[in-house]
Protein backbone atom coordinates (compact mmCIF):
# COMPACT_ATOMS: atom_id res chain seq x y z
CA UNK A 1 0.00 0.00 0.00
CA UNK A 2 1.46 3.26 -1.00
CA UNK A 3 1.92 6.03 1.82
CA UNK A 4 0.25 9.37 1.50
CA UNK A 5 2.52 12.36 1.02
CA UNK A 6 1.64 15.40 2.54
CA UNK A 7 3.80 18.33 2.06
CA UNK A 8 3.60 20.72 5.66
CA UNK A 9 2.85 24.66 4.85
CA UNK A 10 6.94 25.13 5.93
CA UNK A 11 8.29 22.85 3.58
CA UNK A 12 5.57 24.42 0.95
CA UNK A 13 7.29 27.53 1.43
CA UNK A 14 10.82 26.01 1.30
CA UNK A 15 10.17 24.67 -2.15
CA UNK A 16 8.39 28.11 -3.36
CA UNK A 17 11.89 29.84 -2.26
CA UNK A 18 13.70 27.49 -3.65
CA UNK A 19 11.64 27.43 -7.05
CA UNK A 20 12.90 31.36 -7.30
CA UNK A 21 16.23 31.49 -6.02
CA UNK A 22 17.19 28.61 -8.25
CA UNK A 23 15.51 30.57 -11.28
CA UNK A 24 13.19 28.09 -12.51
CA UNK A 25 11.20 30.33 -14.25
CA UNK A 26 13.51 31.15 -16.87
CA UNK A 27 15.75 28.76 -16.98
CA UNK A 28 14.88 25.26 -18.56
CA UNK A 29 17.98 23.26 -16.50
CA UNK A 30 16.94 24.82 -13.34
CA UNK A 31 13.54 24.00 -13.75
CA UNK A 32 13.88 20.23 -15.03
CA UNK A 33 16.33 20.50 -11.19
CA UNK A 34 13.00 21.64 -9.58
CA UNK A 35 10.75 19.01 -11.23
CA UNK A 36 13.55 16.29 -10.47
CA UNK A 37 13.44 17.14 -6.90
CA UNK A 38 8.99 17.01 -6.76
CA UNK A 39 9.50 14.18 -7.84
CA UNK A 40 12.07 12.43 -5.59
CA UNK A 41 9.54 14.25 -3.08
CA UNK A 42 6.76 12.10 -4.30
CA UNK A 43 8.38 8.64 -4.38
CA UNK A 44 8.36 8.70 -0.93
CA UNK A 45 5.19 7.11 -1.25
CA UNK A 46 6.54 3.76 -1.95
CA UNK A 47 9.32 2.60 0.82
CA UNK A 48 9.47 6.17 2.55
CA UNK A 49 11.79 4.02 5.16
CA UNK A 50 14.44 4.10 2.22
CA UNK A 51 16.41 6.91 3.28
CA UNK A 52 18.13 7.24 6.49
CA UNK A 53 17.82 8.30 10.06
CA UNK A 54 19.07 11.91 10.42
CA UNK A 55 21.97 12.84 12.96
CA UNK A 56 19.85 15.23 14.52
CA UNK A 57 16.94 13.14 15.31
CA UNK A 58 16.20 10.09 15.14
CA UNK A 59 12.22 10.21 14.42
CA UNK A 60 13.09 11.84 11.41
CA UNK A 61 14.60 10.82 7.64
CA UNK A 62 16.16 12.57 5.20
CA UNK A 63 16.82 12.24 1.20
CA UNK A 64 19.09 13.73 -0.73
CA UNK A 65 18.64 15.35 -4.20
CA UNK A 66 21.15 16.74 -6.44
CA UNK A 67 24.75 16.78 -7.28
CA UNK A 68 27.49 18.82 -5.82
CA UNK A 69 27.28 21.48 -5.23
CA UNK A 70 23.50 21.74 -5.58
CA UNK A 71 22.11 19.19 -3.17
CA UNK A 72 18.94 19.74 -1.69
CA UNK A 73 17.66 17.99 1.61
CA UNK A 74 14.24 16.73 1.93
CA UNK A 75 13.39 16.04 6.17
CA UNK A 76 10.49 13.92 6.61
CA UNK A 77 9.12 11.80 9.09
CA UNK A 78 6.94 8.50 8.37
CA UNK A 79 3.74 8.37 10.23
CA UNK A 80 2.85 4.67 10.05
CA UNK A 81 -0.10 4.42 11.81
CA UNK A 82 -1.59 6.62 8.99
CA UNK A 83 0.44 5.83 6.26
CA UNK A 84 1.66 9.17 5.70
CA UNK A 85 5.35 10.52 4.85
CA UNK A 86 4.96 14.46 6.45
CA UNK A 87 7.67 16.73 4.36
CA UNK A 88 8.50 19.09 7.33
CA UNK A 89 11.75 21.09 5.84
CA UNK A 90 13.52 21.68 2.43
CA UNK A 91 17.00 22.64 2.77
CA UNK A 92 20.32 23.15 0.71
CA UNK A 93 22.87 20.17 1.81
CA UNK A 94 25.40 22.92 2.63
CA UNK A 95 23.54 24.52 5.28
CA UNK A 96 24.21 24.13 9.13
CA UNK A 97 22.51 21.30 10.90
CA UNK A 98 18.55 22.28 11.88
CA UNK A 99 17.26 22.65 14.93
CA UNK A 100 14.59 19.58 15.85
CA UNK A 101 12.38 21.81 18.16
CA UNK A 102 11.18 24.25 14.92
CA UNK A 103 9.72 21.20 13.31
CA UNK A 104 7.90 19.11 15.79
Amino acid sequence: MAYRVKITPRAQRDLVDLYHRIGARSSTPALNGYRGLRHAIRSLRHNPNRCPVTPENERFRHLLYGAKPHIYRVLYRVVERQKEVEILHIRHGARQEFETNDLT
